[in-house]
């Protein structure tokens, strides 16, 4: 079992930087995939930002802006967000692949709003 907690959203002004954190804990060396998703209200839950290994990967909407990062021991997550969009405006949630047996886990996620 992994157990992963999102912290660190807020309301910023547009063009603002929040980071947001994931704290993992329990199976944590097994997981091999970590990433942040969004949910806006009425829309299907994206991804944003995912990480294996050193490799990031980016959605094309938040490249340039957003940087996602872990420690090497896989038990935290940050996603580093600059130039904060209205658009940005949803719940980010924190998620884990595991192998061994393969899963994925949640977060809870926390709120990140973006005025205009």
């Amino acid at each position: 079992q992994v157990r992963l907690v999102e912290s660190g959203g807020d309301l910023v002004q547009t063009g603002g930087s929040l980071r947001l954190s994931c704290a993992a804990s329990g199976s944590i060396a097994r997981i091999y995939l970590m990433g942040w998703y969004r949910q806006a209200p009425g829309k299907q839950r994206d991804l944003v930002a995912s990480i294996a290994g050193d490799r990031p990967y980016y959605v094309d909407g938040v490249k340039g802006r957003f940087t996602i990062s872990k420690t090497d021991r896989k038990n935290a997550l940050y996603l580093q967000m600059n130039n904060l969009q209205p658009e940005d405006t949803a719940v980010y949630y924190c998620y884990a692949k595991t192998v061994l047996p393969e899963r994925e886990y949640w977060g809870q996620g926390t709120q990140v709003n973006v005025s205009s």
